[in-house]
């Protein structure tokens, strides 16, 4: 599995990470096998938060064998520093690790949101005082606004942005690319998320994928050019949907990874047109 630096870092991750939702909804002994696999396979970066039902529980286990070689990325909804600091001391019990490697301010999506977390004992001073005491190596976002996200770059020098990077949404919406411009500009690595998001449920389609409240791509066709498109950005790595079956073939595809083109890039512009955008500028 190929890697990419995590920014100036000096870390760096495997194009495709984990992430902690493939192992929600599992016994023990089927999330150690899929983590295990998973490492097998060239894969370095592991994300997980406290909202995915029990994947921290079971990820922690898992993982444990493995901890000292991957790249633990974990999240809080949190917005004050009593709250993060709370939830923090949780994860890390969960996880069965002394420290995180990436901790992020996860769905920054609201004016109200970036205001509670920058402000005098908000979720920001409870991060920076965590990488202080060496719970936190790295400070992090995520978020699905275009706006909130590049106001979020400005006010705090993080040094990762985890974002829908997706070949409709860019294509078609133009989400996205102002961003990851951005971010890149202010030094922080670009990190992916849906990326093989085909796009909104039809209204009263019932969901194929229990762990997906998007349309996946499930054709391998498709899927193959829907990953190589995100990873051809300017990204350190994507994290694919959490169903098993959908990372597995996520990983089979980064495995044999080439470049996309721009005649490929042509043809998802055109196939763009029948898809409907799940997020707006």
């Amino acid at each position: 599995m190929e890697q990419r630096p995590y920014g100036d870092t000096g870390d760096h991750l495997s194009i495709i990470g984990f992430g902690g939702i493939v192992v929600d909804q599992t016994d023990p002994q089927d999330a150690g096998r899929r983590v295990a696999a998973a490492v097998d396979r060239g894969i370095n970066y592991f994300d997980v938060a406290p909202t995915y039902g029990i994947a921290e529980e079971r990820l922690g286990p898992a993982l444990e064998p493995y901890r000292k070689n991957v790249f633990l990325a974990c999240k809080t909804t949190q917005r004050d520093r009593e709250g993060v600091e709370a939830e923090l001391v949780q994860s890390l019990r969960r996880l069965r690790t002394d420290h995180l490697d990436l901790y992020q301010l996860h769905s920054v999506n609201t004016p109200e949101d970036l205001a509670r977390i920058a402000a005098p004992s908000g979720a920001l001073e409870a991060f920076v005082a965590a990488r202080h005491r060496g719970q936190i190596r790295h400070i992090g976002f995520s978020s699905h606004s275009v706006p909130v996200a590049l106001q979020l770059l400005e006010c705090f020098h993080f040094e990762s942005v985890l974002f829908p990077i997706n070949w409709t949404q860019y294509l078609r919406a133009g989400f996205g690319p102002q961003v990851v411009a951005r971010a890149r500009e202010k030094g922080a690595a670009r990190l992916a998320l849906k990326s093989l998001a085909y796009g909104k449920l039809p209204e009263g389609s019932p969901k194929k994928y229990s762990k997906c409240w998007y349309q996946p791509i499930d054709d391998p066709e498709l899927a193959a050019l829907a990953l190589r498109f995100t990873l051809s950005q300017s990204i350190t790595a994507a994290i694919p949907p959490g169903e098993e079956s959908l990372f597995e073939m996520a990983v089979d595809i980064a495995a044999r990874y080439t470049p996309i083109t721009d005649d490929e890039v042509e043809e998802l512009r055109r196939r763009a047109m029948d898809a409907t955008p799940f997020f707006e500028l």
